[in-house]
């Protein structure tokens, strides 16, 4: 078995583009329930699922570990940065769920189709 090692810098910025593209998606959530929000308070929302996310990927910890981790940081941070009530919270951790896997699963068709594309 050939072991790669990966640079901290690689990390990082994997850290950063996901924290990004949850905090995207949390905004195109909070603006689906609520309507007209302000799109900084999203920065607030992507980046610790994102930790999660690649901390668990990187120690191979089980799904069923991370993704109710994941979940309830992504509702606590719904919460603090919207301050809404618990049923308002739950919608839009709900949707945020359905449009990242949506956008997630679009996203990686398209590379996958770009990387298999013919030179």
């Amino acid at each position: 078995m050939l072991l790669q090692t990966v640079s901290p810098v690689q990390v990082l910025g994997t850290v950063v583009l996901f924290a990004i593209f949850l905090s995207i998606t949390a905004h195109l959530a909070a603006r689906n329930v609520l309507g007209a929000v302000d799109p900084r308070r999203a920065l607030y929302v992507g980046p610790l699922p994102a930790v999660v996310g690649v901390v668990g990927g990187a120690f191979s910890l089980p799904a069923f570990l991370t993704v109710p981790v994941a979940l309830a940081l992504d509702a606590a941070m719904f919460h603090w940065s919207y301050e809404r009530d618990r049923r308002v919270t739950l919608a839009m951790t709900a949707i945020h769920v359905v449009i990242t896997v949506l956008l997630g699963v679009v996203l990686g068709g398209i590379v996958l189709l770009l990387a298999t594309r013919p030179t």
